[in-house]
C-alpha cells in the first residue's frame, strides 16, 4: 500500500498525516518521531537509544529498552475553527530551577501579558515550564534547584486553562514526559524555535511545522545509517583471518560447512557426531604416511597387511572352533563316556575277582600293572615270552615257576582283559585322552599372530583390543575346561566371547580396497575417497578449535545481518514522499503569501526576501529564503542578526496559516539582541496578534516593554503587566505590574497612594522616625513621577530618555499645554523637593513632614493635573 493511500482524505492537518503515516513505519522510527515532536532533533543519548531500538526490532535480545511510538497524545491539538485555549495562570510551582514556591503568575486571557524580568530573575524557569507542558519541540531539560540540600526532583506546576466560551480547567502538570492535550494547542517561540526556521548553513531555509519533522526524521535515519555503516565496517574487519587462509580442507564435510557459513547456520550441523579418538589419530597417521609414499610400495604394504589379517582371522576361527561351547561340551561328553564305560568294566572286574585275597583286581592301577607286565614279557626274552605264562614257565615279574593254579588265575585275568566291557572302556579312555590332548594342544596366544596384531593395533585399535580380549578369555576358558576335566571345582566358568574373526575379515577386505585406491595413480574414485577420508580426519582433529571460531563467526554474521537489516530501515524514500505530500497539499498553497505578509509587517521593505520552494536532500522539500535582487546571494551572510530574527519570526507566524484555531502564543525574549528599530516592528506585530488571540511575552528589554504597553493602550488591547524579582535564595518572585522605573503614571500614582496609606499607619502608631523616613521616600517617588509626567504627558513621549529617535507624530499634542499647567507642575514638583533627601540639609533645618491628609492631597494634585492635561491633549486634532 502506498503512503498516499494510507493518508486518508479526511486527514487534513499536518499532525494527523504524520500520525497516520507513522503507523506503518518501523517502531524505532515511530519512537524517533515522538522524540522529534516533543524535544526537537535528538541528542547523543537519544541517538544511542534509537540505535538500540532499531537493533532490538531486528532481533537483538540484549536490548531491554522499550520503544514509545508517536501517538496523538504527543501532537499539538487543533481545538477547531474559531476555538482557542488560553492560559489563565501558573501556580504551585515546585522543582523548577530556583523558582520560588507559593507564587501565582496570572495572564490576561483575551489580550496581552507582558512579564518583565532582568537576567537571572526566573523568566527562563517559567518559559521552560510552558515549553515542556505545551510540547514545544525544543523544550530542553528542567533542572531542580542545584543549590538546595534536598531539591525536589520532579518539576510540577498547576496551569489554569480557559477555553472559548469561558470554560476552564486546571492542569496538574508534572515533568514526566506527558502533558495535557489542551496545553498542546499553545505554542512557544524562543531562540531555539527560531533555529528550526532559519538554519544557518550556506543558505537560509524556512522549515514550516510538519515539513521539518520529516526532515528531522530523515536526518535521524542518516545519522543511524552512518553509525550502522561504521559498525558494519567494524564487523567486516573482525572476520577471522582463517577464513581468508583456511586451515581446513574443502574435501571434508566440516570444511565445506565452514566455507559456506551463514548467519543462521546451525552450529550442531557443523559439529562432528563423535569426538576425534585415538583410533582416528592412528588412521590419520597411517593415511598421511601411506599417501606420502610411492603408491605401488604403499599398496604392496597394505596387501601384505591384508594377508596378515587373513591369517589372524583363520587363527581366531580355529580357536573359536576348538574352544567354543559345542567343542567343550563334546569333550565333556567324551570324558563322560569313558568314565561310564570304565565304571561298567570295574563292575565286571569286581564280579569276577571278588574272591581273591587282594582287592582292586581289574581296576585302573591293576590294569596298568597287567599291561606293563605284558609289555615287559615281550622284551624279557629274545623271542619274547608268552603272556600270560603257561604252567612251568618262569614268571617275568617274580622269576618263579608258574604253577597250575597261578597259570589258571593269570589266564582268568587275560580273559577279563579281552572281554567287551573292558575293551570298550579302554577304547573310550583312549579316545578321551586323544581329545583332551588335542584340546590342550590348541595354541591360544597372541604371539602366534603378533605381527598381524601389532599392525591391527596401529590401524584399528578397537578391533585389536577385541581380538586381544578374545584370545585372553579363550586361554582362560581352555585352562578352566582342563581343570574341570581333571576333576577341579571351577566356581564361575567363563564363556567364550565373540572372536572378531568376521570383523578382521572385513578389515582385510577394506585394506585390500585401500591398497587398490593407493595403487590408483590416475586419481580415480577410490583414491579420491582416501583423500576425502584423510581430509575429514584432519579437520575432525582440529574441530574443537575450529568450532570456537565458528561460534564467533556465526555470531558476527548474525550481527552483520542484523546491521544490514537495520540499514534497510534507514532509507528515506518514504519520508521524502511524505514531506512532498505535506508540502503540496497542506503548506505550499497557504505559505508563500502569508510569509510575504509577515515579513513586510516585521521589516517593511528593508528585508527584500521571498520564500521559494526548493528540492530537499532527504526528508522533504525545502523552502529557501532568497533575496529578490540577488537570488544566488548567501542570505545569512547578507542579513543582519536583527533581519534574520525577523525572518525567523515571519516564518514562525506563517505557520499560523496552517491552524484554524487562535490559541495562545508565548514569546520568550523575541527581540533578544535587536535594536529599537526591529523591536518596534516586532512590538507592532505582536500587538496586532494580541487583538486576535492571547499573546504572552517574557522579556528583559524595558524599551520593548514600553513599546508593547503603549501599542496595547492605543489599540485598547487588554493588557496585564508583571515583573519577576530575586529573593535571598530564590528567583521568580511575582510582582503585579512593572517595576517602578517602567510603571506608567497611573500605576505610579496607585503605588504612591498605597505607600501613603502605609505611612499613615506609622503616623497613627506615633512612629515619628519611621513616618519621617517613609514620607521622605514617598516624596522622592512623587517628584520622580512629576518628572516622568513631563516626559510621558507634557511632551507626549515625543522625546524619551535612552531612546535614540524622536517620535514627532505626537508633537502637536504638546500645544495643549497652558500656563496653569506649567504652574501646577512647578508647584507640585517644588513641594516634593522640600521633603526629599537629595541634598544634605543644614543642621538647623529640620522641617516636620506633612501629615497623611496633606500627602494624599499632594498625590491627588498630580493625579488631577495629569488626567486634565491628557483630556486636553486628546482633544487636539
Amino acid at each position: 500500500m502506498s503512503d498516499s493511500a494510507i493518508i486518508g482524505k479526511g486527514d487534513d492537518t499536518v499532525p494527523k498525516r504524520l500520525l497516520v503515516w507513522s503507523e506503518n513505519r518501523p517502531l524505532w522510527q515511530r519512537d524517533a518521531l515522538r522524540r522529534i515532536v516533543l524535544n526537537g532533533y535528538p541528542d547523543e543519548e537519544a541517538f544511542e537509544e534509537l540505535l538500540a531500538l532499531c537493533k532490538k526490532e531486528h532481533g537483538d535480545a540484549t536490548v531491554t529498552l522499550v520503544a514509545m511510538p508517536l501517538s496523538k497524545d504527543h501532537l499539538p491539538i487543533d481545538p477547531g475553527a474559531g476555538e482557542s485555549n488560553s492560559l489563565s495562570s501558573i501556580t504551585n510551582v515546585s522543582g523548577v530551577n530556583q523558582l520560588a514556591t507559593g507564587q501565582t503568575l496570572n495572564f490576561e486571557e483575551s489580550g496581552m501579558t507582558i512579564v518583565y524580568g532582568q537576567n537571572g530573575t526566573g523568566k527562563s524557569g517559567y518559559t521552560r515550564i510552558l515549553k515542556k507542558a505545551c510540547r514545544s519541540r525544543h523544550a530542553g531539560e528542567i533542572m531542580p534547584d542545584v543549590y538546595s540540600s534536598s531539591p525536589t526532583r520532579t518539576a510540577k506546576a498547576d496551569l489554569k486553562i480557559t477555553r472559548t466560551g469561558g470554560a476552564s480547567e486546571t492542569v496538574a502538570w508534572e515533568d514526566d514526559g506527558g502533558s495535557a492535550e489542551t496545553l498542546s494547542a499553545i505554542t512557544v517561540f524562543d531562540r531555539d524555535a527560531a533555529s528550526v526556521h532559519v538554519q544557518k548553513k550556506n543558505k537560509v531555509w524556512f522549515r514550516p511545522f510538519g515539513l521539518d519533522i520529516p526532515d528531522d526524521l530523515a536526518g535521524v535515519c542518516q545519522e543511524i545509517k552512518t553509525r550502522l555503516t561504521s559498525e558494519k565496517e567494524s564487523l567486516e574487519q573482525k572476520r577471522n583471518s582463517v577464513f581468508a587462509n583456511p586451515t581446513w580442507s574443502s574435501r571434508s564435510a566440516l570444511g565445506k560447512a565452514l566455507s559456506s557459513l551463514q548467519h543462521d547456520t546451525d552450529i550442531a550441523a557443523t559439529t562432528p557426531k563423535t569426538p576425534f579418538s585415538d583410533a582416528d589419530e592412528a588412521r590419520l597417521t597411517k593415511l598421511q604416511a601411506d599417501l606420502a609414499q610411492d603408491p605401488a610400495v604403499a599398496a604392496k604394504a597394505q596387501r601384505d597387511y591384508a594377508t596378515q589379517l587373513d591369517q589372524l582371522a583363520s587363527c581366531l576361527k580355529r580357536i573359536e572352533q576348538a574352544l567354543n561351547d559345542e567343542a567343550i561340551q563334546g569333550l565333556y561328553a567324551t570324558k563322560k563316556s569313558a568314565d561310564d564305560m570304565r565304571t561298567a568294566a570295574n563292575t565286571a572286574a569286581h564280579d569276577a575277582f571278588s574272591g581273591l585275597a587282594l582287592e582292586g583286581v581289574g581296576e585302573t592301577v591293576w590294569r596298568t600293572l597287567w599291561e606293563s607286565a605284558r609289555s615287559y614279557s615281550q622284551v624279557a626274552k629274545e623271542a619274547g615270552a608268552v603272556f600270560p605264562p603257561s604252567p612251568g614257565d618262569i614268571c617275568v615279574l617274580c622269576h618263579q615257576e608258574i604253577d597250575e593254579p597261578t597259570a589258571a588265575r593269570m589266564l582268568g585275568f587275560e580273559d577279563f582283559i579281552k572281554k567287551d566291557t573292558e575293551t570298550k572302556a579302554a577304547e573310550a579312555e583312549r579316545t578321551f585322552k586323544e581329545a583332551e590332548k588335542e584340546f590342550r594342544d590348541v595354541a591360544v596366544h597372541i604371539n602366534k599372530v603378533s605381527a598381524a596384531y601389532r599392525n591391527l593395533k596401529a590401524g584399528n585399535f578397537t578391533l585389536a583390543r577385541q581380538v586381544l580380549r578374545f584370545i585372553a578369555l579363550a586361554r582362560r576358558v581352555q585352562v578352566q575346561t582342563l581343570a574341570q576335566l581333571s576333576g577341579e571345582d571351577v566356581p564361575k566358568p567363563l564363556a567364550l566371547p565373540e572372536s572378531g574373526a568376521e570383523a578382521v575379515n572385513t578389515e582385510a577386505a577394506q585394506t585390500r580396497a585401500y591398497a587398490a585406491s593407493l595403487d590408483d595413480a590416475s586419481g580415480g574414485e577410490a583414491r579420491e575417497a582416501v583423500l576425502n577420508e584423510q581430509a575429514d580426519l584432519q579437520d575432525r582433529k582440529q574441530s574443537r578449535e575450529l568450532l570456537d571460531i565458528v561460534k564467533t563467526e556465526i555470531a558476527r554474521l548474525a550481527e552483520l545481518k542484523r546491521t544490514e537489516n537495520c540499514l534497510r530501515d534507514t532509507a528515506t524514500t518514504a519520508i521524502t514522499r511524505l514531506g512532498n505530500e505535506i508540502a503540496d497539499n497542506l503548506i505550499t498553497p497557504r505559505m508563500r503569501d502569508r510569509f510575504q505578509q509577515e515579513i513586510v509587517a516585521l521589516a517593511g521593505n528593508r528585508v527584500r526576501v521571498e520564500v521559494v520552494r526548493s528540492g530537499g536532500k532527504f526528508g522533504s522539500p525545502q523552502y529557501e529564503v532568497k533575496l529578490y535582487a540577488n537570488p544566488k546571494a548567501k542570505v545569512h551572510d547578507v542579513l543582519s542578526e536583527g533581519e534574520q530574527t525577523c525572518v525567523a519570526l515571519a516564518s514562525y507566524l506563517t505557520e499560523l496559516a496552517n491552524a484554524s484555531h487562535t490559541s495562545a502564543l508565548v514569546f520568550d525574549d523575541p527581540v533578544s539582541s535587536l535594536d529599537h528599530r526591529w523591536c518596534s516592528k516586532v512590538a507592532k506585530r505582536l500587538d496586532k496578534e494580541a487583538s486576535e488571540r492571547q499573546v504572552i511575552v517574557f522579556t528583559h528589554d524595558m524599551i520593548f516593554v514600553n513599546d508593547l504597553a503603549q501599542l496595547a493602550s492605543k489599540r485598547n488591547t487588554p493588557i496585564a503587566l508583571a515583573h519577576l524579582t530575586r529573593g535571598q535564595d530564590v528567583v521568580g518572585i511575582v510582582n503585579k505590574d512593572l517595576p517602578w522605573t517602567a510603571s506608567s503614571i497611573r500605576d505610579r500614582i496607585d503605588k504612591l497612594e498605597k505607600e501613603a496609606r502605609a505611612a499613615k499607619r506609622l503616623f497613627e502608631a506615633h512612629d515619628d522616625e519611621g513616618y519621617k523616613t517613609e514620607v521622605s521616600s514617598l516624596y522622592s517617588r512623587l517628584r520622580a513621577t512629576w518628572e516622568r509626567a513631563l516626559e510621558d504627558i507634557v511632551f507626549a513621549n515625543v522625546v524619551m530618555r535612552h531612546r535614540d529617535y524622536i517620535d514627532t507624530k505626537n508633537l502637536k499634542r504638546v500645544t495643549a499645554l497652558e500656563d496653569a499647567d506649567v504652574q501646577g507642575f512647578q508647584s507640585g514638583f517644588k513641594k516634593c523637593c522640600d521633603f526629599v533627601d537629595a541634598h544634605d540639609p543644614s543642621r538647623g533645618h529640620d522641617p516636620e513632614p506633612p501629615e497623611p491628609v496633606e500627602i494624599m492631597a499632594d498625590i491627588q494634585a498630580l493625579k488631577d493635573w495629569s488626567e486634565a492635561l491628557r483630556i486636553k491633549m486628546n482633544g487636539v486634532s
